[in-house]
């Protein structure tokens, strides 16, 4: 464990939104329904954080601006890189995220890569979908997914993508 290693919560109208951070670098940011515990501290980066969520939810953010570190290979921050310039209410497919960052045949490794995301809304997986215009996997639950949709305009109120 980091010597200098923050956590809190934030309650999200879809559940808690679980953060971790060092000093200087968000470094994880996941979906729960269970809170995490918060440390006794909480550093400039958490409190900005939990701001820009707040806004967020709120319909008044559209962009994050955090220091970001997340823990993964070359190849998946090369994926989590190109997942943040996915803009706000738009949507990408897993084949043209492939296409764009090593070619057609790493859409398997797309997926799974996407699927780590250590901080997701932050880093928006959630903004890519099946070439079909279909929901496909999400870490915190399709469901959830389909909220973070309907709240950015992809996806009208009444509206549902196919499932399968």
């Amino acid at each position: 464990m980091l010597a200098d290693f923050y956590t809190c919560s934030f309650l999200t109208p879809i559940g808690y939104l679980n953060l971790a951070a060092t000093d200087k670098h968000l470094i994880s940011c996941l979906f729960s329904d269970i809170a995490y515990p918060t440390t006794p501290e909480q550093p400039a980066v958490l409190q900005q954080a939990i701001i820009q969520l707040d806004e967020y939810f709120a319909g008044t953010r559209q962009q994050f601006d955090l220091p970001l570190q997340p823990e993964g290979t070359d190849f998946q921050k090369k994926v989590w890189d190109y997942l943040s310039s996915i803009p706000f209410g738009k949507t990408t497919s897993y084949m043209a995220v492939a296409r764009v960052v090593s070619g057609e045949k790493a859409i398997r490794a797309i997926g799974a890569a996407n699927g780590k995301n250590p901080i997701c809304l932050i880093v928006p997986c959630h903004r890519v979908i099946g070439s079909d215009g279909s929901l496909t996997g999400y870490a915190g639950g399709l469901w959830r997914k389909e909220w973070l949709l309907k709240h950015e305009g992809i996806l009208k109120p009444t509206q549902q993508l196919a499932l399968f």
